[in-house]
């Protein structure tokens, strides 16, 4: 994929799907470094490339407008919290753009979500629909996505609250699958078979 240069506040621009750049099993991070693509960041922001994937799933089944606007904001913070991964951490000042207050953005929305929820009794069991199954699929994906993120930190810098933005996330999407549910929320039963 080759970028065209741009203005820092301007979208980017593909001029080139294919490169061969990475024939021989290397990229570019995002401060152009090449790294092999089995470094630890690039597992990591594979795994939210995943997950974005994966909520663009749950944006096909056409959830309610809420619950649409929610999905359509994660899917571009996503694309923020790939970009903190794909960069060194510390390279360039501005670069990091995952900080405090979409965390506080996640945490009203789980608050907000969550208050017309009955309270939990038992384990949930992924389902209850189609939105919410995609949503706990989207979930699962999210916790990998978290683990992969905790392992990258292990070998090398990354933004911190990256970290804290996908444990948010993982309870965003959990508590929206839900409300998906509503009254169809299937529970765990102890020694049912």
């Amino acid at each position: 994929m080759s970028v065209s240069p741009r203005a820092p506040d301007e979208p980017v621009r593909l001029t080139r799907i294919y490169t061969r750049g990475g024939d021989r099993g290397e990229t570019s991070l995002g401060d152009g470094s090449r790294v092999r693509k089995l470094d630890c960041r690039i597992g990591a922001f594979g795994a939210v490339d995943e997950l974005n994937s994966h909520v663009g799933l749950a944006l096909a089944a056409e959830p309610p407008e809420e619950v649409r606007e929610v999905l359509a904001r994660v899917q571009n913070e996503l694309f923020d919290v790939g970009a903190d991964l794909s960069v060194p951490y510390g390279v360039g000042d501005g670069r990091l753009r995952v900080d405090h207050a979409k965390i506080e953005a996640l945490e009203e929305l789980c608050d907000r979500f969550n208050a017309d929820l009955p309270e939990l009794k038992s384990f949930v069991l992924p389902g209850g629909g189609e939105l919410a199954a995609r949503l706990h699929v989207a979930r699962a994906v999210c916790r990998r996505a978290e683990r992969e993120a905790l392992a990258a930190a292990e070998e090398v810098e990354v933004n911190p609250l990256v970290l804290v933005y996908l444990n948010r996330l993982s309870d965003l999407l959990f508590i929206l699958a839900r409300t998906a549910a509503g009254d169809d929320v299937p529970l765990w039963k102890p020694g049912a078979s």
